[in-house]
């Protein structure tokens, strides 16, 4: 069984996409998570909302500013990536950010529908950034045809 870090929480910050200097496509939002504290008599009393940072990579960033939206309940899976940065005062601070590699709205507090229509295929299984056709192919791995 494959297992990894999970987090929930609500949209704190409407999500903002940017590129890594690399190409590759970014989105960045908080999210909020709420604690509470059990009392012995089975009540629940509220602690401080704690706030982290979230990104997301390629089709998840892609997706991000049309699908989530401030106060939005989301589950996401991923893992935590802790970093050094200079703060403004010239101080490292160690930072923190959750990637989510897998993401969406939360069942337990969203009302949706779900779109089960088939995606169209976009370009080969194989890998290949574009759809060969079967000539291009054989002279791509050497062969006539």
């Amino acid at each position: 069984m494959k297992t990894s870090y999970s987090m929930s929480g609500f949209v704190a910050t409407t999500p903002q996409t940017s590129r890594n200097d690399d190409g590759t496509q970014r989105a960045w939002m908080r999210v909020g998570q709420e604690h509470y504290l059990r009392n012995l008599d089975g009540s629940f009393t509220q602690q401080e909302t704690t706030f982290h940072d979230v990104i997301m990579f390629r089709r998840n960033a892609e997706k991000a500013t049309d699908m989530f939206k401030k106060g939005d309940r989301i589950v996401a899976e991923g893992y935590p990536h802790t970093w050094q940065a200079v703060g403004e005062d010239g101080v490292k601070q160690d930072r923190e950010e959750f990637v989510a590699r897998h993401i969406g709205h939360d069942l337990a507090y969203t009302t949706y529908t779900v779109d089960r229509t088939p995606k169209v295929q976009q370009g080969p299984t194989n890998g290949l950034e574009h759809d060969l056709r079967p000539a291009d192919a054989a002279q791509l791995i050497g062969m006539a045809v």
